[in-house]
């Protein structure tokens, strides 16, 4: 099994990382290959809604979304980690994200995902809510911890003497890991819900 992790925060080794991190330390005591992709320094554009990645099948920007797309398609669960920035996730990762849930026309269904903050105090679950959208919009289940997830600190590092932070993001990762675990068992014996065909209503006059 295997978990995508995806950096937000423009700090490659910033508190959201000391979050990312301690996830890790877990997905693996439980067997589960992790890779963290950097893409809060990354230059990315938002979506111009030009339509092209439903006839190319990718987002016509060749950048860091179009990278992530095949690693995304082929892990089990996502995690997104976000600083707070005037109560919101970073621009940067949200134009990511837009393009990476929208460009993508695989089956999203039963992938879990969780998203983690960090902030020097307010804004956490704000963001932490803003994130779980990309989740719930797409069929996935969203793994939980023991708090809303997120973590404290100002300056780099600083997070690391969070302890309930810590301690929240290494319950989320065995929560994420045995839903994950289930779903597979799941869809071995039962295999994913029937899709319906996709009703679109439009409220236009």
């Amino acid at each position: 099994m295997k978990v995508l992790m995806i950096n937000g925060s423009p700090r490659a080794e910033g508190n959201t990382y000391v979050a990312l991190r301690e996830m890790e330390k877990i997905f693996k005591e439980e067997g589960i290959e992790t890779e963290i992709l950097q893409v809060g320094n990354k230059a990315v554009r938002g979506c111009i809604a030009c339509g092209s990645c439903a006839k190319n099948g990718k987002c016509v920007f060749d950048d860091a979304v179009n990278e992530a797309a095949p690693k995304f398609a082929e892990c089990d669960g996502i995690v997104v980690g976000s600083p707070v920035y005037y109560a919101s996730a970073n621009a940067t990762l949200i134009a990511f994200l837009d393009r990476l849930f929208y460009s993508t026309g695989f089956d999203k269904t039963m992938k879990v995902g969780a998203s983690v903050v960090a902030a020097r105090r307010g804004g956490l679950s704000a963001t932490f809510d803003e994130l779980n959208k990309y989740f719930t919009i797409s069929g996935m289940p969203v793994a939980s911890s023991q708090y809303w997830n997120s973590i404290h600190g100002r300056t780099p590092g600083e997070a690391e003497k969070d302890g309930e932070g810590l301690q929240t993001m290494r319950v989320l990762a065995k929560n994420m890991a045995f839903l994950m675990k289930s779903i597979a068992l799941g869809k071995e014996k039962y295999g994913l819900p029937e899709k319906e065909e996709r009703v679109s209503t439009h409220f236009i006059r």
